[in-house]
Formats: C-alpha cells, sequence, structure tokens
C-alpha cells in the first residue's frame, strides 16, 4: 500500500509584495598584485531584485567565492548603477566597484549585466 506523499506547500507571493526583475552578469577583476602574483578573477551570477530609486532602479549584487587557484574574493553589498535603455522595452545596468580585501589586495572591476528576461 502506498503511502501519501504530504502535500508540498509552495511559496506565493502576498498581494503585498511585487515580483520584480533580475539580470545575470558575468565578468572579470582588474589585474592585481606584482611579479608571479599578479592575476585577476573571474565571476558570474545573478543580481538581486529591482530596488526603486527615484525614477530609474538599481540592483544589489552579493556574490561569494570569487575564486584564483588558493584565495577568494566577494563582491559584498554592490549597487548597479541606474537603468540603461538599449532598445524594446529592455535595459542593462552598469556596476563599478572593488572585491573585498584578502591576502592584502582588492582588485577593482567594470561591467554591464546582461538584459533582463532576454527571451520574452
Amino acid at each position: 500500500m502506498q503511502k501519501n506523499k504530504p502535500a508540498v506547500k509552495k511559496k506565493t507571493i502576498s498581494s503585498k509584495q511585487t515580483q520584480r526583475h533580475v539580470h545575470e552578469f558575468e565578468g572579470s577583476t582588474k589585474l592585481a598584485e606584482e611579479g608571479a602574483d599578479r592575476h585577476n578573477h573571474r565571476f558570474a551570477g545573478v543580481t538581486g531584485q529591482a530596488i526603486r530609486v527615484g525614477r530609474s532602479h538599481v540592483h544589489e549584487i552579493d556574490l561569494t567565492n570569487t575564486d584564483f587557484l588558493n584565495h577568494v574574493h566577494n563582491l559584498r553589498k554592490i549597487r548597479t548603477g541606474p537603468a540603461i535603455p538599449v532598445g524594446n522595452g529592455k535595459h542593462v545596468h552598469f556596476v563599478t566597484g572593488q572585491t573585498t580585501l584578502n591576502d592584502g589586495h582588492v582588485h577593482q572591476f567594470n561591467f554591464a549585466t546582461l538584459i533582463q528576461a532576454p527571451l520574452i
């Protein structure tokens, strides 16, 4: 005799919450350190939900483990710039900042997010 599986409760958005959008991103840091230790880091992820700012919005990025051989840096509490229209009602965001400190150095970075909902 098969046992009934317990019902799975699906998480829903309440009427007071609204689903906003996110952006995928990928990038590389600028080089840091000198000589044989000179290196950079590559990273990829998804931004947080849109945060209304004035007549536009920004996104927060909180990424861990941009690893390179024997150490990591994080992108903590990084905010994108406002939306930059790219046509057809779509937009991207420019992001600039620096990683967390590790092994006595940080890395600077600049990148643009990917277009939100590219298939819609």
